[in-house]
Protein backbone atom coordinates (compact mmCIF):
# COMPACT_ATOMS: atom_id res chain seq x y z
CA UNK A 1 0.00 0.00 0.00
CA UNK A 2 1.28 3.33 -1.30
CA UNK A 3 2.02 5.89 1.71
CA UNK A 4 0.16 9.15 1.64
CA UNK A 5 1.50 11.61 0.00
CA UNK A 6 0.49 15.05 1.36
CA UNK A 7 1.36 18.65 -0.12
CA UNK A 8 3.58 20.07 2.19
CA UNK A 9 2.33 23.22 3.19
CA UNK A 10 5.34 25.13 2.30
CA UNK A 11 4.35 24.34 -1.61
CA UNK A 12 0.91 26.10 -1.12
CA UNK A 13 0.59 29.56 -2.59
CA UNK A 14 -1.06 32.47 -0.35
CA UNK A 15 -4.15 32.13 -2.31
CA UNK A 16 -4.91 28.23 -1.99
CA UNK A 17 -3.67 28.79 1.77
CA UNK A 18 -6.23 31.36 2.75
CA UNK A 19 -9.54 30.30 0.91
CA UNK A 20 -11.49 27.77 2.28
CA UNK A 21 -10.35 24.20 2.36
CA UNK A 22 -13.67 23.09 0.26
CA UNK A 23 -13.12 25.85 -2.46
CA UNK A 24 -11.36 24.24 -5.81
CA UNK A 25 -11.20 21.01 -3.73
CA UNK A 26 -11.26 17.51 -5.07
CA UNK A 27 -13.26 15.06 -3.35
CA UNK A 28 -13.09 11.17 -3.78
CA UNK A 29 -16.21 9.70 -3.45
CA UNK A 30 -16.48 6.25 -1.80
CA UNK A 31 -19.57 3.81 -2.05
CA UNK A 32 -19.27 1.99 0.89
CA UNK A 33 -20.94 -1.31 -0.51
CA UNK A 34 -18.24 -2.07 -2.95
CA UNK A 35 -14.99 -0.15 -1.43
CA UNK A 36 -13.62 -2.87 0.90
CA UNK A 37 -15.03 -6.09 2.95
CA UNK A 38 -13.41 -6.48 5.84
CA UNK A 39 -16.06 -9.46 7.34
CA UNK A 40 -16.10 -11.53 4.26
CA UNK A 41 -19.63 -11.30 4.01
CA UNK A 42 -19.57 -9.75 0.39
CA UNK A 43 -20.55 -6.32 1.02
CA UNK A 44 -18.09 -3.35 1.59
CA UNK A 45 -18.25 -2.20 5.22
CA UNK A 46 -17.13 0.98 7.34
CA UNK A 47 -13.96 -0.97 8.37
CA UNK A 48 -12.67 -1.72 5.04
CA UNK A 49 -12.75 1.55 3.86
CA UNK A 50 -10.71 2.43 7.08
CA UNK A 51 -8.27 -0.34 6.12
CA UNK A 52 -8.11 1.69 2.81
CA UNK A 53 -7.67 5.15 3.52
CA UNK A 54 -4.11 5.46 2.65
CA UNK A 55 -4.91 4.61 -0.87
CA UNK A 56 -7.28 7.47 -0.81
CA UNK A 57 -4.59 10.07 1.08
CA UNK A 58 -2.00 8.91 -1.39
CA UNK A 59 -4.24 10.43 -4.69
CA UNK A 60 -3.74 13.77 -2.89
CA UNK A 61 -7.26 14.68 -2.58
CA UNK A 62 -8.74 17.25 0.11
CA UNK A 63 -11.67 15.11 1.27
CA UNK A 64 -13.93 12.03 0.68
CA UNK A 65 -17.85 11.46 0.53
CA UNK A 66 -19.64 8.75 2.05
CA UNK A 67 -22.69 7.52 0.35
CA UNK A 68 -25.23 6.06 2.81
CA UNK A 69 -24.30 3.58 5.65
CA UNK A 70 -27.28 4.45 7.45
CA UNK A 71 -29.81 1.68 8.78
CA UNK A 72 -31.74 0.84 5.81
CA UNK A 73 -33.62 -2.44 4.54
CA UNK A 74 -31.34 -1.09 1.29
CA UNK A 75 -34.48 -1.42 -1.04
CA UNK A 76 -32.50 1.73 -2.85
CA UNK A 77 -29.10 0.62 -0.97
CA UNK A 78 -29.25 3.17 1.63
CA UNK A 79 -30.73 5.76 0.25
CA UNK A 80 -33.97 4.84 1.88
CA UNK A 81 -32.61 5.88 5.61
CA UNK A 82 -35.03 4.23 8.20
CA UNK A 83 -32.96 5.60 11.35
CA UNK A 84 -31.02 8.90 10.36
CA UNK A 85 -28.72 8.35 13.31
CA UNK A 86 -27.44 4.67 13.25
CA UNK A 87 -24.88 3.09 11.16
CA UNK A 88 -26.65 -0.39 9.24
CA UNK A 89 -24.99 -3.94 10.90
CA UNK A 90 -24.04 -4.93 7.53
CA UNK A 91 -21.40 -1.78 7.61
CA UNK A 92 -21.05 -1.64 11.20
CA UNK A 93 -21.49 0.49 14.25
CA UNK A 94 -20.79 4.06 15.17
CA UNK A 95 -17.96 3.40 16.68
CA UNK A 96 -16.83 1.96 12.81
CA UNK A 97 -17.76 4.90 11.48
CA UNK A 98 -15.90 7.06 14.68
CA UNK A 99 -12.62 5.63 13.94
CA UNK A 100 -12.90 5.66 10.22
CA UNK A 101 -13.50 9.80 11.24
CA UNK A 102 -10.56 10.01 13.51
CA UNK A 103 -8.31 7.85 11.16
CA UNK A 104 -9.34 9.81 7.84
CA UNK A 105 -8.56 13.40 9.89
CA UNK A 106 -4.80 11.81 11.14
CA UNK A 107 -4.47 11.66 7.25
CA UNK A 108 -5.37 15.03 6.86
CA UNK A 109 -8.55 14.21 4.70
CA UNK A 110 -12.01 15.96 5.25
CA UNK A 111 -14.98 13.65 5.78
CA UNK A 112 -18.22 14.43 3.67
CA UNK A 113 -21.41 12.37 4.53
CA UNK A 114 -24.60 11.56 2.47
CA UNK A 115 -27.91 13.30 4.14
CA UNK A 116 -30.91 11.76 2.54
CA UNK A 117 -33.81 14.78 3.63
CA UNK A 118 -36.60 14.41 0.96
CA UNK A 119 -37.64 11.36 2.06
CA UNK A 120 -37.04 8.11 4.54
CA UNK A 121 -37.71 4.21 4.15
CA UNK A 122 -41.41 3.23 5.06
CA UNK A 123 -39.33 1.64 8.05
CA UNK A 124 -38.75 4.38 9.53
CA UNK A 125 -40.23 5.14 12.92
CA UNK A 126 -41.59 8.08 11.79
CA UNK A 127 -43.31 6.73 8.71
CA UNK A 128 -45.13 3.86 10.87
CA UNK A 129 -46.48 6.20 13.53
CA UNK A 130 -47.59 8.74 10.40
CA UNK A 131 -49.38 6.14 8.56
CA UNK A 132 -51.04 4.80 11.66
CA UNK A 133 -53.76 7.36 11.61
CA UNK A 134 -54.56 10.75 10.75
CA UNK A 135 -54.56 12.19 14.29
CA UNK A 136 -50.91 11.04 15.44
CA UNK A 137 -48.20 13.67 16.35
CA UNK A 138 -46.36 12.58 13.04
CA UNK A 139 -49.65 12.77 11.22
CA UNK A 140 -48.77 15.37 8.83
CA UNK A 141 -44.91 14.35 8.91
CA UNK A 142 -45.06 13.16 5.24
CA UNK A 143 -47.20 13.95 2.41
CA UNK A 144 -50.64 12.49 2.71
CA UNK A 145 -53.55 13.24 0.29
CA UNK A 146 -57.24 11.92 -0.36
CA UNK A 147 -58.16 10.09 -3.66
CA UNK A 148 -59.77 11.90 -6.33
CA UNK A 149 -64.08 10.80 -6.27
CA UNK A 150 -63.06 7.52 -8.67
CA UNK A 151 -60.36 6.24 -6.42
CA UNK A 152 -57.36 7.56 -8.55
CA UNK A 153 -54.64 9.12 -7.20
CA UNK A 154 -55.26 12.98 -6.34
CA UNK A 155 -52.98 14.41 -9.49
CA UNK A 156 -50.62 12.70 -12.12
CA UNK A 157 -47.09 13.21 -10.55
CA UNK A 158 -45.00 10.20 -11.96
CA UNK A 159 -42.12 9.60 -9.74
CA UNK A 160 -38.68 9.27 -11.10
CA UNK A 161 -37.86 5.61 -11.16
CA UNK A 162 -41.58 4.45 -12.64
CA UNK A 163 -45.18 4.56 -12.20
CA UNK A 164 -47.13 7.57 -10.16
CA UNK A 165 -45.60 9.40 -7.29
CA UNK A 166 -48.22 8.36 -5.11
CA UNK A 167 -49.08 4.95 -3.39
CA UNK A 168 -52.23 3.83 -1.67
CA UNK A 169 -52.30 3.70 2.05
CA UNK A 170 -55.26 0.99 3.92
CA UNK A 171 -54.44 2.13 7.56
CA UNK A 172 -55.43 5.95 6.27
CA UNK A 173 -57.31 5.42 3.36
CA UNK A 174 -55.19 7.88 1.92
CA UNK A 175 -52.69 8.28 -0.96
CA UNK A 176 -48.25 9.22 0.32
CA UNK A 177 -46.32 10.99 -2.20
CA UNK A 178 -43.03 8.94 -3.06
CA UNK A 179 -41.12 10.38 -5.75
CA UNK A 180 -38.82 7.59 -5.33
CA UNK A 181 -40.01 4.18 -5.15
CA UNK A 182 -43.09 3.20 -2.99
CA UNK A 183 -40.33 2.08 -0.15
CA UNK A 184 -39.17 6.07 -0.28
CA UNK A 185 -41.99 7.91 1.36
CA UNK A 186 -41.75 11.50 0.88
CA UNK A 187 -41.29 13.66 4.04
CA UNK A 188 -43.65 17.12 4.26
CA UNK A 189 -40.44 19.48 5.02
CA UNK A 190 -43.08 22.19 4.34
CA UNK A 191 -43.97 20.98 8.28
CA UNK A 192 -41.78 23.10 10.98
CA UNK A 193 -41.79 20.57 13.14
CA UNK A 194 -40.15 17.79 10.58
CA UNK A 195 -37.74 20.41 9.91
CA UNK A 196 -36.23 20.59 13.59
CA UNK A 197 -35.96 16.55 13.35
CA UNK A 198 -33.84 17.37 10.20
CA UNK A 199 -31.17 20.00 11.97
CA UNK A 200 -30.76 17.78 15.21
CA UNK A 201 -29.99 15.06 12.85
CA UNK A 202 -27.44 17.16 10.89
CA UNK A 203 -26.30 18.21 14.48
CA UNK A 204 -25.72 14.81 15.50
CA UNK A 205 -23.36 13.84 12.98
CA UNK A 206 -21.61 17.21 13.39
CA UNK A 207 -21.03 16.75 17.04
CA UNK A 208 -19.56 14.11 16.04
CA UNK A 209 -17.15 15.47 13.84
CA UNK A 210 -18.43 15.16 9.96
CA UNK A 211 -17.06 17.80 7.98
CA UNK A 212 -19.85 18.16 5.82
CA UNK A 213 -22.59 16.85 3.85
CA UNK A 214 -23.52 16.03 0.66
CA UNK A 215 -27.69 16.68 0.28
CA UNK A 216 -29.46 14.10 -1.44
CA UNK A 217 -32.16 15.02 -4.21
CA UNK A 218 -32.81 18.06 -2.14
CA UNK A 219 -35.15 19.77 -4.84
CA UNK A 220 -37.53 17.01 -4.35
CA UNK A 221 -38.10 17.80 -0.80
CA UNK A 222 -40.78 20.40 -0.94
CA UNK A 223 -43.99 20.01 -3.08
CA UNK A 224 -46.41 21.95 -4.14
CA UNK A 225 -49.13 22.03 -1.54
CA UNK A 226 -51.85 22.64 -3.86
CA UNK A 227 -51.02 19.52 -5.76
CA UNK A 228 -51.65 20.94 -9.36
CA UNK A 229 -51.10 18.70 -12.26
CA UNK A 230 -47.88 18.53 -13.82
CA UNK A 231 -47.83 19.92 -17.60
CA UNK A 232 -46.50 17.90 -20.37
CA UNK A 233 -42.96 18.22 -21.89
CA UNK A 234 -43.69 20.12 -25.33
CA UNK A 235 -39.99 20.35 -26.73
CA UNK A 236 -39.56 17.50 -29.52
CA UNK A 237 -36.52 15.32 -29.36
CA UNK A 238 -35.73 14.61 -25.69
CA UNK A 239 -35.46 11.20 -24.47
CA UNK A 240 -38.29 9.86 -23.48
CA UNK A 241 -36.87 6.49 -21.64
CA UNK A 242 -39.62 6.49 -18.80
CA UNK A 243 -42.78 7.81 -18.00
CA UNK A 244 -41.13 10.73 -15.76
CA UNK A 245 -39.23 11.94 -18.77
CA UNK A 246 -43.04 12.63 -20.75
CA UNK A 247 -43.52 15.61 -17.47
CA UNK A 248 -41.95 18.94 -16.38
CA UNK A 249 -41.61 18.57 -13.00
CA UNK A 250 -43.02 22.09 -11.85
CA UNK A 251 -45.06 21.18 -8.92
CA UNK A 252 -43.60 17.85 -7.06
CA UNK A 253 -40.14 19.65 -6.78
CA UNK A 254 -38.43 22.94 -6.66
CA UNK A 255 -40.38 24.84 -4.62
CA UNK A 256 -39.44 28.38 -4.00
CA UNK A 257 -40.20 28.17 0.21
CA UNK A 258 -37.18 25.15 -0.09
CA UNK A 259 -34.73 28.59 -0.14
CA UNK A 260 -35.64 29.08 3.73
CA UNK A 261 -34.96 25.74 4.70
CA UNK A 262 -31.38 25.82 2.97
CA UNK A 263 -30.71 29.09 4.60
CA UNK A 264 -31.94 27.38 8.00
CA UNK A 265 -29.82 24.37 7.52
CA UNK A 266 -26.72 26.51 6.38
CA UNK A 267 -27.26 28.53 9.17
CA UNK A 268 -26.95 25.34 11.63
CA UNK A 269 -23.54 24.15 10.13
CA UNK A 270 -22.41 27.74 10.88
CA UNK A 271 -22.80 27.07 14.35
CA UNK A 272 -20.26 23.95 14.27
CA UNK A 273 -17.84 26.58 12.08
CA UNK A 274 -17.14 28.36 9.45
CA UNK A 275 -15.54 25.52 7.85
CA UNK A 276 -18.61 23.21 7.62
CA UNK A 277 -19.08 22.63 3.72
CA UNK A 278 -22.46 21.47 2.08
CA UNK A 279 -22.95 20.47 -1.19
CA UNK A 280 -26.23 20.20 -2.88
CA UNK A 281 -27.02 17.50 -5.66
CA UNK A 282 -29.58 19.04 -8.21
CA UNK A 283 -31.24 17.32 -10.83
CA UNK A 284 -33.78 17.86 -13.21
CA UNK A 285 -34.81 20.05 -16.08
CA UNK A 286 -34.67 23.71 -13.68
CA UNK A 287 -31.39 22.33 -12.23
CA UNK A 288 -29.02 25.07 -13.67
CA UNK A 289 -31.42 27.84 -12.02
CA UNK A 290 -31.73 25.95 -8.90
CA UNK A 291 -28.29 25.02 -8.33
CA UNK A 292 -27.61 29.02 -8.54
CA UNK A 293 -30.41 29.88 -6.34
CA UNK A 294 -29.49 27.13 -3.41
CA UNK A 295 -25.84 28.34 -3.58
CA UNK A 296 -26.50 32.31 -4.24
CA UNK A 297 -25.12 34.67 -1.58
CA UNK A 298 -23.09 33.37 1.91
CA UNK A 299 -26.33 31.96 3.90
CA UNK A 300 -26.87 29.01 1.42
CA UNK A 301 -25.21 26.20 0.60
CA UNK A 302 -21.50 26.59 -0.36
CA UNK A 303 -21.64 24.61 -4.01
CA UNK A 304 -24.17 22.56 -6.04
CA UNK A 305 -24.02 18.95 -7.57
CA UNK A 306 -24.59 19.09 -11.01
CA UNK A 307 -25.53 16.31 -14.08
CA UNK A 308 -24.51 18.08 -16.86
CA UNK A 309 -21.36 15.31 -17.83
CA UNK A 310 -22.48 12.74 -15.73
CA UNK A 311 -25.81 12.64 -18.28
CA UNK A 312 -24.40 13.37 -21.30
CA UNK A 313 -23.07 10.55 -23.66
CA UNK A 314 -20.73 12.12 -26.00
CA UNK A 315 -18.21 14.35 -24.92
CA UNK A 316 -17.48 17.48 -27.26
CA UNK A 317 -16.03 20.95 -26.62
CA UNK A 318 -19.16 22.51 -26.94
CA UNK A 319 -20.37 21.08 -24.06
CA UNK A 320 -17.28 21.46 -21.96
CA UNK A 321 -17.15 24.89 -22.89
CA UNK A 322 -20.62 26.05 -22.52
CA UNK A 323 -21.49 24.20 -19.65
CA UNK A 324 -18.78 25.89 -17.07
CA UNK A 325 -18.88 29.10 -19.23
CA UNK A 326 -22.35 29.07 -18.03
CA UNK A 327 -21.26 30.02 -14.45
CA UNK A 328 -20.11 33.45 -14.03
CA UNK A 329 -18.15 34.66 -11.33
CA UNK A 330 -21.45 36.01 -9.27
CA UNK A 331 -23.26 32.90 -9.64
CA UNK A 332 -21.52 30.62 -6.87
CA UNK A 333 -19.10 27.95 -6.76
CA UNK A 334 -20.18 25.39 -8.92
CA UNK A 335 -18.69 21.36 -8.46
CA UNK A 336 -18.30 18.82 -11.20
CA UNK A 337 -17.97 14.93 -11.88
CA UNK A 338 -17.89 12.45 -14.64
CA UNK A 339 -18.65 9.46 -13.04
CA UNK A 340 -20.61 8.52 -9.92
CA UNK A 341 -22.81 5.68 -8.17
CA UNK A 342 -25.84 6.72 -10.48
CA UNK A 343 -24.19 7.49 -14.16
CA UNK A 344 -22.18 5.01 -16.36
CA UNK A 345 -18.50 5.34 -15.96
CA UNK A 346 -17.28 7.99 -18.09
CA UNK A 347 -14.53 6.16 -19.76
CA UNK A 348 -16.82 3.99 -21.51
CA UNK A 349 -19.60 6.55 -22.32
CA UNK A 350 -16.89 8.96 -23.78
CA UNK A 351 -14.30 7.05 -24.60
CA UNK A 352 -12.92 3.81 -26.16
CA UNK A 353 -11.85 0.32 -25.41
CA UNK A 354 -8.81 0.28 -27.64
CA UNK A 355 -7.58 3.15 -25.94
CA UNK A 356 -8.77 2.91 -22.63
CA UNK A 357 -5.87 4.43 -20.62
CA UNK A 358 -4.93 7.24 -23.26
CA UNK A 359 -9.25 8.42 -22.58
CA UNK A 360 -8.86 7.58 -19.09
CA UNK A 361 -5.80 10.48 -18.38
CA UNK A 362 -7.31 12.72 -20.81
CA UNK A 363 -10.74 12.59 -19.13
CA UNK A 364 -8.76 12.90 -15.78
CA UNK A 365 -6.63 16.05 -16.91
CA UNK A 366 -9.71 17.70 -18.28
CA UNK A 367 -11.77 17.02 -14.70
CA UNK A 368 -8.66 18.57 -13.15
CA UNK A 369 -8.65 21.62 -15.10
CA UNK A 370 -12.42 22.89 -14.56
CA UNK A 371 -13.22 25.82 -12.29
CA UNK A 372 -14.64 24.50 -9.26
CA UNK A 373 -14.70 21.36 -6.91
CA UNK A 374 -13.98 17.92 -8.88
CA UNK A 375 -15.65 14.53 -7.51
CA UNK A 376 -13.81 11.70 -8.40
CA UNK A 377 -15.38 8.53 -8.05
CA UNK A 378 -13.99 5.24 -6.46
CA UNK A 379 -12.22 3.69 -9.54
CA UNK A 380 -12.10 6.50 -11.62
CA UNK A 381 -8.22 6.73 -10.65
CA UNK A 382 -7.98 3.84 -11.98
CA UNK A 383 -9.72 4.42 -15.52
CA UNK A 384 -11.97 1.48 -14.92
CA UNK A 385 -15.02 0.56 -17.50
CA UNK A 386 -18.51 0.28 -17.13
CA UNK A 387 -18.75 -3.45 -15.98
CA UNK A 388 -21.52 -5.69 -18.01
CA UNK A 389 -24.02 -7.08 -15.39
CA UNK A 390 -26.05 -9.85 -16.78
CA UNK A 391 -29.87 -9.60 -15.89
CA UNK A 392 -29.62 -12.33 -12.93
CA UNK A 393 -27.14 -10.56 -11.25
CA UNK A 394 -28.63 -7.06 -11.18
CA UNK A 395 -29.42 -5.66 -8.03
CA UNK A 396 -30.46 -2.07 -9.21
CA UNK A 397 -34.36 -1.72 -8.99
CA UNK A 398 -34.36 0.88 -11.85
CA UNK A 399 -32.36 -1.48 -13.91
CA UNK A 400 -34.67 -4.52 -13.12
CA UNK A 401 -37.65 -2.00 -14.13
CA UNK A 402 -36.59 -1.43 -17.16
CA UNK A 403 -34.42 -4.29 -18.41
CA UNK A 404 -33.73 -4.02 -21.52
CA UNK A 405 -33.83 -0.51 -22.27
CA UNK A 406 -31.85 0.37 -19.44
CA UNK A 407 -28.09 -1.09 -17.99
CA UNK A 408 -29.22 0.78 -14.59
CA UNK A 409 -26.55 1.84 -11.96
CA UNK A 410 -25.02 -1.54 -11.01
CA UNK A 411 -22.37 -1.70 -13.81
CA UNK A 412 -21.35 1.61 -11.67
CA UNK A 413 -21.12 -0.12 -8.74
CA UNK A 414 -19.20 -3.51 -8.92
CA UNK A 415 -16.40 -3.62 -6.26
CA UNK A 416 -13.18 -1.77 -6.23
CA UNK A 417 -10.17 -3.95 -7.64
CA UNK A 418 -7.24 -4.10 -4.98
CA UNK A 419 -5.01 -6.74 -6.47
CA UNK A 420 -5.21 -8.78 -9.38
CA UNK A 421 -4.55 -11.98 -7.17
CA UNK A 422 -7.91 -14.31 -6.16
CA UNK A 423 -11.33 -14.19 -7.52
CA UNK A 424 -12.54 -11.47 -6.30
CA UNK A 425 -9.12 -8.67 -6.70
CA UNK A 426 -9.00 -8.35 -2.70
CA UNK A 427 -12.29 -6.90 -2.38
CA UNK A 428 -12.91 -10.11 -0.84
CA UNK A 429 -12.91 -13.96 0.22
CA UNK A 430 -16.11 -14.40 -0.78
CA UNK A 431 -18.76 -13.45 -3.69
CA UNK A 432 -19.24 -10.03 -3.58
CA UNK A 433 -22.58 -8.81 -3.90
CA UNK A 434 -21.93 -7.66 -7.60
CA UNK A 435 -20.06 -9.65 -9.94
CA UNK A 436 -16.01 -8.27 -10.02
CA UNK A 437 -15.17 -7.80 -14.06
CA UNK A 438 -12.15 -9.70 -15.30
CA UNK A 439 -11.00 -6.48 -16.96
CA UNK A 440 -10.44 -4.42 -13.65
CA UNK A 441 -8.22 -6.73 -11.82
CA UNK A 442 -5.99 -6.05 -14.59
CA UNK A 443 -6.38 -2.47 -13.70
CA UNK A 444 -5.56 -3.14 -9.54
CA UNK A 445 -4.34 -0.93 -7.25
CA UNK A 446 -1.54 -3.12 -6.97
CA UNK A 447 -1.00 -3.78 -10.50
CA UNK A 448 -0.89 0.33 -11.18
CA UNK A 449 0.74 1.23 -8.44
CA UNK A 450 4.17 -0.12 -9.65
CA UNK A 451 3.79 1.74 -12.91
CA UNK A 452 4.62 5.22 -13.24
CA UNK A 453 2.89 5.58 -16.83
CA UNK A 454 -0.31 4.21 -15.00
CA UNK A 455 -3.55 5.79 -14.68
CA UNK A 456 -3.22 5.88 -10.82
CA UNK A 457 0.16 7.89 -10.79
CA UNK A 458 -1.77 10.01 -13.72
CA UNK A 459 -4.14 10.62 -11.36
CA UNK A 460 -1.67 11.54 -8.27
CA UNK A 461 0.54 14.10 -10.45
CA UNK A 462 -2.59 15.89 -11.85
CA UNK A 463 -4.50 16.47 -8.27
CA UNK A 464 -0.82 17.66 -7.04
CA UNK A 465 -0.81 20.54 -9.69
CA UNK A 466 -4.33 20.91 -9.31
CA UNK A 467 -3.40 21.47 -5.49
CA UNK A 468 0.33 23.73 -5.98
CA UNK A 469 -1.21 25.97 -8.25
CA UNK A 470 -3.76 28.39 -7.61
CA UNK A 471 -5.05 29.03 -11.20
CA UNK A 472 -5.68 25.37 -11.46
CA UNK A 473 -7.80 25.38 -7.89
CA UNK A 474 -9.13 28.95 -7.88
CA UNK A 475 -8.87 31.17 -10.89
CA UNK A 476 -10.92 32.11 -13.83
CA UNK A 477 -12.04 30.21 -16.67
CA UNK A 478 -11.12 31.79 -20.04
CA UNK A 479 -12.59 29.90 -23.20
CA UNK A 480 -10.12 29.39 -26.51
CA UNK A 481 -11.79 29.10 -29.68
CA UNK A 482 -10.30 26.35 -30.62
CA UNK A 483 -11.49 23.81 -34.27
CA UNK A 484 -13.00 20.97 -33.61
CA UNK A 485 -11.46 18.41 -32.66
CA UNK A 486 -9.35 20.35 -30.32
CA UNK A 487 -10.94 21.45 -26.93
CA UNK A 488 -8.81 24.70 -25.00
CA UNK A 489 -9.08 27.06 -22.28
CA UNK A 490 -7.34 28.73 -19.99
CA UNK A 491 -6.91 28.94 -16.05
CA UNK A 492 -6.24 32.63 -14.56
CA UNK A 493 -5.12 33.57 -11.35
CA UNK A 494 -2.89 36.75 -10.13
CA UNK A 495 0.80 36.61 -11.04
CA UNK A 496 -0.15 33.17 -13.05
CA UNK A 497 -1.76 31.77 -16.43
CA UNK A 498 -2.14 28.17 -17.57
CA UNK A 499 -3.33 26.95 -20.85
CA UNK A 500 -5.32 23.41 -21.27
CA UNK A 501 -5.19 21.94 -24.16
CA UNK A 502 -7.36 18.61 -25.50
CA UNK A 503 -7.12 16.95 -28.86
CA UNK A 504 -10.17 14.97 -28.35
CA UNK A 505 -9.38 12.97 -31.60
CA UNK A 506 -7.53 10.16 -32.34
CA UNK A 507 -5.45 11.78 -34.80
CA UNK A 508 -2.27 14.43 -34.34
CA UNK A 509 -3.97 17.81 -35.43
CA UNK A 510 -2.06 21.45 -35.67
CA UNK A 511 -2.30 23.51 -32.81
CA UNK A 512 -0.21 26.38 -32.63
CA UNK A 513 -1.50 27.32 -29.25
CA UNK A 514 0.54 24.52 -28.13
CA UNK A 515 4.13 26.29 -29.10
CA UNK A 516 3.65 28.63 -25.73
CA UNK A 517 4.81 27.74 -22.12
CA UNK A 518 6.42 25.26 -20.24
CA UNK A 519 4.20 22.15 -20.03
CA UNK A 520 3.46 21.00 -16.91
CA UNK A 521 1.47 18.07 -17.63
CA UNK A 522 1.41 16.25 -21.22
CA UNK A 523 -0.47 12.23 -21.60
CA UNK A 524 0.08 11.16 -24.94
CA UNK A 525 2.86 13.28 -27.24
CA UNK A 526 3.33 16.99 -28.46
CA UNK A 527 5.60 18.78 -30.50
CA UNK A 528 5.55 22.65 -29.01
CA UNK A 529 8.20 23.30 -32.28
CA UNK A 530 5.64 21.90 -34.67
CA UNK A 531 2.60 23.23 -33.11
CA UNK A 532 1.69 19.92 -33.21
CA UNK A 533 -0.60 17.50 -30.61
CA UNK A 534 -1.40 13.97 -30.76
CA UNK A 535 -4.43 12.13 -30.82
CA UNK A 536 -6.05 11.74 -27.38
CA UNK A 537 -4.19 14.02 -25.72
CA UNK A 538 -3.98 16.67 -23.00
CA UNK A 539 -1.73 19.09 -22.30
CA UNK A 540 -1.24 22.06 -19.57
CA UNK A 541 0.98 24.55 -20.11
CA UNK A 542 2.04 27.06 -17.87
CA UNK A 543 2.40 30.42 -19.50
Amino acid sequence: MPRSRPIPQALLSDAVSAAPWWRGAVIYQVYPRSFQDSNDDGVGDLNGITEKLEHIASLGVDAIWLSPFFASPMKDFGYDVSDYRAVDPIFGTLADFDRLLARAHALGLKVVIDQVYAHTSDQHAWFQESRAGRKNHKSDWYVWADPKPDGMPPNNWLSVFYGPCWTWDGRRKQYYLHNFLPSQPNLNVHNPKVQRALFDTARFWLARGVDGFRLDAINFAMHDRSLADNPPVRKRGLPRNRPFDFQRHLHNQSQPQLVRFIEALAKVMRGFGSDRFTVAEVGGEQAAAEMRLFTHGHTRFNTSYGFDFLYANKLTPRLVLETVMSWKDTDGWPSWAFSNHDAPRVVSRWGSADRQDDWAKLLLALLMGLRGNVFLYQGEELGLSQAQVPFERLRDPEAIANWPSSLGRDGARTPMPWSADGRFAGFSKVEPWLPMPEEHKRRAVAVQDKDPNSVLECTRQLVALRKTHPALRLGKFVSLKLPSPLLGFERVETGEQIRCLFNLGDKAVRCPMIKEGQPLFVSGRIDQAKGMIGGLTACWLRL
